[in-house]
């Protein structure tokens, strides 16, 4: 089976007795120290957007993240200053390890299924040295978590840009409602007991639509197309701008918007408190 080259992802390995409480502290998903499907997070700011994002899985006493690459300095100079006097051993891998994606679990390297929406295959980190035979072409992975309706930090939106919910991370598992505070926890913990989640992920069926282009209804822009595979990417929009779905243009033409599986939101919601 074929593993697919996420080039644009750094690996970070975090170890020590604190690491665990350290990560729960900080970021928004349940961080646990046992083995089992990778899990969401976010480091948001004190305002609640995003600042980076990725996968967390437990494997050989250490915690292995993954990154968006023009985030993993910042991340990892921020989550020093949350440190400390913790006994936490960061580790920045990007020179050592690579990323990768598989429909099916492969037989090598640290394997951890992506739960999010139901399943999205499964993240991959080797060395280097085992990555050279991983395929280049991101187009399978893309056209999957497209498919699944999760967008992602660098393709669909950028650090700074984006609340934790307009990302759908408090219905996919990023957000642990339950645990204590961490970063950017009372906007997110605000958002969603007043229900003022203004903006969700919806797929978007355009041909000739790129990255960064706007969803328009009429002329109002509603929000921004992700990256594209096939014709179709993952878009975070403005549900209460869209009463006609199939009224949307993107790129001059007529583009469809279709909710997620996932999705418990609709179109054409009016946020609680404008």
């Amino acid at each position: 089976m074929s593993v697919t080259l996420r080039s644009d992802r750094a690996v970070l390995r975090f170890s020590g007795r604190d690491a665990q409480k350290l990560l729960n502290d900080v970021v928004t998903g349940h961080v646990v120290a046992e083995p089992g499907p990778a899990r969401w997070w976010a480091l948001l700011s004190a305002q609640g957007k995003i600042q980076a994002e990725g996968l967390v899985g437990w494997d050989g006493d250490a915690f292995w993240l993954d990154v968006h690459e023009t985030v993993a300095d910042s991340f990892l100079k921020r989550m020093r200053l949350y440190k400390l006097r913790a006994e936490v051993t960061m580790e920045d891998l990007r020179a050592s390890h690579r990323v990768g994606w598989s429909a099916e679990p492969p037989q090598a390297g640290i394997v951890h299924a992506d739960s999010r929406a139901g399943g999205i295959g499964y993240r991959v980190i080797d060395t280097i040295e085992n990555a050279a035979g991983w395929e280049a072409d991101t187009t399978p992975y893309l056209a999957a978590r497209i498919a699944a309706g999760v967008p992602e930090q660098g393709a669909d939106f950028a650090a700074d840009s984006t609340f934790a919910h307009d990302i759908g991370m408090d219905l996919l598992g990023g957000i642990d409602f339950d645990k204590g505070c961490y970063v950017g926890q009372e906007v997110v913990s605000r958002m969603k007991h007043r229900g003022t989640a203004r903006r969700r992920p919806v797929i978007v069926a355009a041909p000739a639509a790129e990255a960064g282009m706007p969803v328009l209804v009429g002329e109002r822009e509603a929000g921004t197309v992700g990256a594209v595979a096939d014709g179709k990417a993952v878009g975070i929009v403005r549900l209460d701008r869209i009463v006609d779905p199939a009224g949307v243009t993107v790129a001059g033409a007529p583009a469809s918007l279709v909710l997620p599986a996932w999705a418990t939101y609709a179109f054409g919601e009016s946020v609680a408190n404008e």
